[in-house]
């Protein structure tokens, strides 16, 4: 029996084209993502290496040097008793806003997950304080807590009541800058709790009304720990945000420099004053890499938070 042998498998050859397209498959989503990453090693990496070797050194702005002087610059800004009063400013501003910033946020965004009218006009609404200009802002809170005629004290001397010393008084201008800091921020977080609340499945509150829940029982019980990862979220963001507080401390008066006695003095503010007011750019890059650390370590512990809290909802599943 004669079997035929097969013919040759004739070599099969790529296109230029077929190579383009598959160079174009790889190679596309790279050359789409490079723009971003060519303008962050410009304007990001570029500055932060560059802050990085000048804080070591003494350097001279006119004739673009400096000496090598090792950990100098950052003992220096260490033993500054403004540091740690503008450290102390600097935490006790993000306390006074970030715990009622929260509060307030959660609240606005379980009243904008009801079904009310005109969800849409309310929800754009909330934003409208982050849209405005940050010096705006600040000028107007800053006339309004004026210790002579600013709006509050003017109606407490209506009422017979005692002004209060809005930029003498270091804990009450705290809390005039908290105030700013809650008006620019709080829609901005409630968006993104009110996103969170929206991704939380119905069946769970039918099924808690059924059992008979009422909304502030399924409101413990249901919404909030279901927003635990976005809460850290929002608390991480709130605090890098309070670290590098400056427009409402530096236009809380019209010196800009934290108060006769350093009252609002925030480290952002510190640093802005040791740059360009003392024209030290070596330090003020020290303290700029100081505050750097002091953020990261505050994303090191978030890291570890977050995943505590989704082990923690896996090991629950």
């Amino acid at each position: 029996m004669n079997i035929t042998a097969p013919p040759p498998r004739r070599t099969r050859r790529i296109a230029l084209g077929s190579r383009l397209s598959r160079w174009d498959l790889k190679l596309s989503p790279y050359l789409y993502i490079s723009p971003f990453f060519l303008l962050f090693i410009v304007v990001g990496l570029f500055p932060i290496v560059f802050t990085a070797v000048i804080s070591f050194m003494d350097w001279d702005l006119v004739r673009g040097r400096g000496t090598f002087i090792g950990l100098d610059q950052y003992a220096f800004v260490l033993g500054q008793p403004k540091f740690w009063i503008a450290l102390r400013n600097t935490f006790s501003i993000f306390l006074l806003s970030s715990a009622p910033q929260l509060i307030l946020a959660i609240f606005i965004a379980a009243m904008l997950d009801q079904n009310i009218r005109a969800r849409t006009f309310w929800r754009m609404g909330v934003l409208v304080p982050y849209v405005m200009a940050p010096v705006a802002v600040a000028l107007i809170f800053s006339n309004m807590f004026g210790d002579k005629y600013g709006l509050v004290n003017t109606t407490l001397g209506h009422l017979g009541l005692e002004p209060i010393p809005w930029h003498s008084n270091a804990f009450w201008s705290h809390i005039a800058i908290s105030t700013m800091v809650n008006f620019r921020w709080t829609g901005y977080n409630t968006l993104i709790l009110l996103a969170a609340m929206q991704a939380i499945p119905r069946d769970s509150y039918e099924a808690a009304t059924l059992d008979g829940a009422g909304r502030i029982r399924q409101f413990f019980a249901i919404t909030v720990p279901s927003l635990k990862p976005t809460l850290i979220f929002v608390i991480i963001t709130s605090t890098i945000g309070g670290l590098q507080i400056f427009d409402e401390p530096r236009m809380y008066d019209q010196y800009g420099t934290g108060g006769a006695n350093s009252q609002w003095l925030t480290i952002t503010l510190y640093l802005y004053d040791i740059g360009w007011g003392q024209w030290n750019f070596g330090r003020a890059a020290a303290l700029a890499w100081i505050l750097f650390i002091l953020i990261l370590l505050i994303g090191v512990v978030n890291l570890f938070v977050t995943r505590r809290v989704v082990r923690d909802e896996r090991s629950r599943r």
